[in-house]
């Protein structure tokens, strides 16, 4: 155990935790040299290399001078937040990486914030250090604030501080020192994480913490040994939420070496290891010795606050695309999301028989969701998303809030702040940046930030970055103003020409461009004016003998706006569904027809 050391990269969203990672397997010679190591290996699957974000927490550990280093790289973005505190429980220290420019975001205050109440002593690495830009001096007084104003202790305000850059290879303890490799970061993890605490004779005791899914064991289920022993074929006890107990056996045990998971026999007091052979098993519940039941305190799970509908493609296209259809395969892939998948919710508690409602942590956690299953060949329709609201002790409804920071030019400032009172925002702190930025702090209203982001690119030009995250529940601040302009509705089916659309694009913003098949009932775009109009965007020139000057000049459209099927979701409203299939994402009504709409 003395020679084990366990823990966590934490950082805001694009920090640089996958990157750094990338560099320390290289370095430390886990992986082999021969082997060539992807950018950010660790983000293995195809929507984390696409988004360039952490959606799933990942173990891995290196081997440096007779120590083990197990590292576990969490998410960076608040809807997946839960991941990291649940891993957080696992590791006896954390590195808290910090971008040399941004300094603390949203993300880097919620998981320092938990990493100080679980008693860590965090290790800072003020990362990219390299860039032209950067302002490393500044950004540690940052980060020595937020430690105060997070109320750490004494011992936790004397953190270490490592200068870094993940992207370079090199790590140093002073901005003068040379460096050319990771040694000060790795001698700095080795002295000052606390080797893992532990009794190899006691009973055994193992706390899960996240789980995985393999298509030859079923649920692997991801924790670390706080006392005893654990070895493949014992029977153990599984101490469960609901307080009761079930006997099972391990059938496999895997411990974490580079990239892979690698065959044990045994793993012993502060391993991180992974189990299969536990069919239901579930984060936070406890593994334990049949001769001896001593349960762990319970993880929390953190609660979904958005909800929406999902249901079998019922549009004229449906079928056209897609593989799996019916509301059956469907609910097969949601019951195999949730066995890993634990801050997701499911029911078939609506309104329509062929439907569920899947809820989740926010908005960018259910789209993951969506996108993966129609890469996977589904198709669906999903509604307008809706917060979920919740009582206190007294009757009182309550709404769930998110604290925002926005990095913007002065010019767009001022509209950003009238924007977000508009959707009961409260602004709580304005910084000037030395770059001629300001930095605004605002807690909003969950449902206030849908339909936003969008909005927000157009109103600073593209320039504006905005970062948010789920801080709690708090009074319902009132009903929002419906600010969205009417639709373009198609009148009847066929495939749109540049004639019609030439016409459309003076009455609002397109969706669609030329030669593409639409239906009647679906979205072509955002009116001009507050009602939706009904359009025929599929006509064509009549041609005749009689011709004026001028008529045959070439006609010119304006690019449609793509809608991505995060856009989708945050511009639709209650009586609009996205229909989602492998190839496309199209908008349309609930109604598709409209004498029965009106």
């Amino acid at each position: 155990m003395e020679q084990i050391r366990n823990i966590a990269i934490v950082a805001h969203v694009d920090h640089g935790k996958t990157t750094l990672i990338d560099e320390l397997l290289k370095q430390t010679r886990t992986v082999p040299e021969h082997r060539q190591l992807a950018e950010r290996a660790m983000d293995s699957n195809d929507l984390e290399r696409e988004r360039g974000l952490t959606i799933v927490a990942k173990c891995t550990a290196i081997d440096w001078r007779d120590h083990r280093i197990n590292i576990i790289d969490t998410p960076g973005h608040a809807d997946f937040g839960g991941e990291v505190e649940r891993v957080l429980k696992l590791v006896d220290t954390v590195l808290l990486l910090v971008d040399a420019f941004e300094g603390p975001m949203p993300q880097t205050k919620f998981v320092l914030r938990k990493s100080l109440e679980l008693g860590l002593e965090p290790v800072v690495v003020i990362n990219k250090v390299d860039r032209s830009n950067s302002r490393p001096h500044e950004v540690l007084d940052m980060v020595f604030e937020l430690f105060m104003d997070l109320g750490a202790t004494d011992e936790q305000l004397d953190f270490p501080t490592i200068y870094a850059s993940g992207l370079e290879g090199f790590a140093m303890h002073d901005l003068e020192e040379p460096a050319d490799d990771l040694t000060a970061l790795l001698e700095t993890v080795v002295e000052k994480a606390p080797a893992p605490q532990g009794d190899r004779d006691a009973p055994l005791q193992m706390q899960v913490a996240t789980l995985d899914y393999d298509d030859y064991v079923g649920r692997v289920a991801v924790g670390r040994v706080f006392d005893g022993t654990l070895q493949v074929g014992d029977k153990v006890v599984r101490c469960r939420r609901d307080g009761t107990r079930e006997t099972a056996r391990i059938r496999k045990l895997y411990g974490f070496r580079g990239l892979e998971r690698v065959e044990r026999e045994e793993v012993g007091p502060g391993d991180i290891a992974a189990v299969a052979g536990l069919e239901d098993i579930l984060p936070g519940e406890t593994i334990c010795d049949p001769e001896n039941i001593r349960p762990l305190p319970m993880i929390e799970i953190d609660k979904p606050t958005v909800s929406m509908v999902m249901m079998i493609n019922d549009s004229p296209f449906s079928g056209l695309e897609g593989k799996y259809l019916t509301s059956r395969q469907i609910g097969d892939r949601l019951d195999q999301e949730l066995e890993q998948n634990v801050a997701l919710q499911v029911s078939e508690d609506t309104e329509r028989a062929e439907a569920y409602k899947i809820s989740g942590r926010g908005d960018l956690h259910l789209s993951v969701l969506l996108e993966q299953m129609r890469r996977e060949g589904y198709e669906m329709q999903i509604s307008q998303p809706e917060v979920i609201f919740e009582e206190d002790d007294d009757g009182k409804r309550l709404e769930p809030v998110e604290e925002v920071v926005i990095e913007v030019d002065q010019d767009y400032a001022g509209t950003v702040i009238q924007k977000l009172n508009e959707r009961k925002g409260e602004l709580l702190s304005v910084e000037n940046n030395a770059d001629g930025s300001q930095r605004l702090e605002f807690k909003v209203p969950s449902r206030g930030l849908f339909g936003y982001r969008s909005e927000f690119l157009t109103d600073t030009r593209g320039t504006g970055i905005m970062h948010s995250r789920f801080c709690g529940y708090e009074p319902y601040k009132g009903d929002l103003d419906d600010e969205r302009n009417g639709v373009l509705v198609v009148k009847d089916k066929g495939v749109t020409t540049t004639y019609a659309l030439h016409n459309l694009q003076e009455r609002g913003e397109l969706f669609v461009g030329p030669g593409e098949e639409v239906y009647g009932g679906q979205i072509i775009g955002l009116n001009s004016r507050d009602n939706d109009l009904v359009v025929n965007p599929c006509k064509g020139k009549k041609l005749s003998n009689v011709r004026a000057s001028g008529s045959d000049d070439a006609l010119i459209l304006s690019p449609p706006k793509e809608m991505t099927l995060e856009k989708a979701i945050e511009f639709i409203e209650g009586d609009e569904y996205v229909e989602i299939t492998p190839e496309s994402v199209r908008l349309r009504k609930k109604e598709l027809n409209h004498s029965f709409r009106k």
